[in-house]
């Protein structure tokens, strides 16, 4: 995720990073560019119209349209928007439960053993990382806490729900636990209610991972960018003449921008600049739950 400061305008103005639409619509606008030239070579040298041709009432037509195109791009960017707060509320969610669980268990299972202690913490800080590498269809162990004893229950995981094995682990452990009278119910009651709260936000991130916009409203937006942008400098011609070569492509840039800034953040997940940053979440989660490991009674 790009960290900026909102109140540096130049900076951000004169800033072009990686994932800047403008970089990536260059190519594109230089060609509409040349386009909108050969459109207005066309009608001033070799069909020779003048004010008083029909085409120009074309630009009428694309008022109204630019109004509709408006709309769809605004409601589509919010869409996608809605969905990155969405996600980030549910990675939110994680860390606030990490910390209960953790701060509940280490209140709770003063009288085990250190392993058995140092094994359910590993988890902890394990289950953000393996919801992150799943979200990201990631299939190793590198960053886990117990790389070793995963690599040799699981040497292939591409088949494995790996968030759901990790939880598992740690469900089970506590139920070990309880019977050998280690926890008594009341405890294990309360920790299974955070524990719940893995599988929602798992389940939550992957309902936004998996469900993209419609095809058909998607494509229909693109188709509709297309035309508008293609059809422009027929009528413009007569308004601005050979700056319609500099408009058009604006103009591109301004609606194609949108729908691409919002491509790219309604899956928050990956490692694009604009995507949430679970990396730095999945470290404070693993650094706050070392704090609580630590604290003792």
């Amino acid at each position: 995720m790009v960290k900026y400061n909102p109140k540096e305008w130049f900076t951000i103005i004169f800033k072009f990073p990686k994932s800047d639409t403008f970089k990536i619509l260059l190519p594109l606008m230089i060609s509409v560019g040349i386009y909108c030239g050969i459109v207005a070579w066309l009608e001033i040298y070799y069909w020779k119209l003048d004010q008083n041709s029909d085409v120009k009432n074309t630009m009428v037509l694309h008022s109204i349209l630019g109004f509709a195109l408006s709309m769809l791009l605004v409601f589509r960017t919010n869409t996608a928007y809605d969905r990155w707060w969405e996600g980030r509320r549910m990675w939110g969610t994680l860390t606030n439960h990490s910390r209960s669980i953790s701060m509940k268990l280490n209140a709770a299972l003063q009288d085990i053993s250190i392993d058995d202690k140092k094994f359910i913490f590993s988890i902890l800080k394990d289950i953000p990382v393996a919801i992150k590498n799943h979200l990201r269809k990631i299939k190793h162990f590198d960053e886990f806490e117990n790389k070793a004893y995963f690599l040799q229950k699981y040497p292939i995981i591409s088949n494995h729900h790996i968030p759901n094995i990790t939880t598992q682990l740690l469900v089970n452990k506590l139920f070990e636990l309880k019977k050998a009278n280690k926890i008594d119910d009341v405890t294990l009651k309360m920790i299974n209610d955070e524990l719940r709260t893995y599988s929602e936000v798992c389940g939550a991130c992957e309902r936004i991972r998996n469900t993209p916009i419609p095809f058909s409203y998607s494509s229909f937006i693109k188709k509709f960018i297309f035309f508008y942008i293609m059809t422009m400098p027929y009528g413009l011609v007569f308004s601005i003449g050979w700056y319609c070569v500099i408009l058009v492509p604006f103009v591109l840039y301004v609606l194609a921008s949108l729908e691409l800034i919002a491509e790219e953040i309604e899956n928050p997940f990956g490692t694009d600049a604009n995507d949430l940053p679970i990396d730095d979440i999945c470290a404070t989660i693993r650094r706050n739950i070392n704090e609580i490991e630590s604290c003792q009674i």
